[in-house]
């Protein structure tokens, strides 16, 4: 199996790629080949093709996605492909289109905390065999515009109220799944936010889940 992940190792102001894109590779180690770049680019039908899974990292800035690259992603998930986003990879909302692919948006955060990570036991296989953990974290809060499909994997607790964490939801034939966990590297080296990623990485790109 193959992925491509884009983020931006450049100029980033809240979360850079630098040295995340050596995680992932080992949180895919053995399972998936994972290639990294920060080019945009590959948000083209003839680049996308060519993966099973496309991880997005992108940073919140100026950058406009075009439409050409937003409806590439779109018509490669609804072929058949997989979409992983992870934390500020959300930042693809700023096209609305890709909002509606990845079935919310992020509305603003508190600040930085360490957060209990809680999952929906038999909510997917996704989360079958995982246990719940703690992670400092930035608490992203989101607007959902759930598919029917859409699944909530886990929740955090916040201000004695639970917010969503992470969910799945099939797109045309392909898969989604969004994380909130990944504001930094330290949150790549926690362990059951790495079996966390691995498994939703696994399950978008329509691989074995462990």
């Amino acid at each position: 199996m193959k992925a491509i992940v884009l983020g931006q190792y450049e100029g980033a102001q809240y979360h850079p790629f630098t040295s995340i894109d050596h995680e992932l590779q080992s949180i895919f180690e053995g399972v998936m080949d994972v290639e990294c770049t920060d080019d945009y680019a590959v948000l083209r039908d003839d680049k996308l093709t060519n993966y099973d899974l496309f991880i997005s990292y992108t940073e919140f800035s100026d950058l406009e996605i075009t439409e050409e690259q937003a409806q590439a992603l779109i018509s490669y998930v609804r072929g058949g492909g997989g979409l992983l986003v992870i934390h500020n990879g959300i930042s693809l909302q700023q096209n609305k289109e890709l909002e509606k692919l990845i079935g919310g948006r992020v509305t603003g955060h508190p600040e930085y905390t360490s957060l209990p990570i809680r999952y929906i036991q038999g909510s997917h296989p996704i989360v079958e065999n995982l246990s719940d953990f703690l992670i400092d974290e930035e608490p992203f809060r989101y607007e959902l515009s759930p598919h029917e499909s859409t699944v909530i994997l886990a929740e955090y607790e916040h201000d004695d109220k639970r917010w969503p964490a992470a969910w799945a939801h099939t797109y045309g034939s392909g898969r989604v799944v969004n994380l909130m966990p990944g504001h930094h590297l330290p949150s790549f080296q926690v362990e059951p936010a790495r079996k966390l990623i691995r498994n939703s990485g696994m399950w978008a790109g329509g691989g074995f889940v462990e």
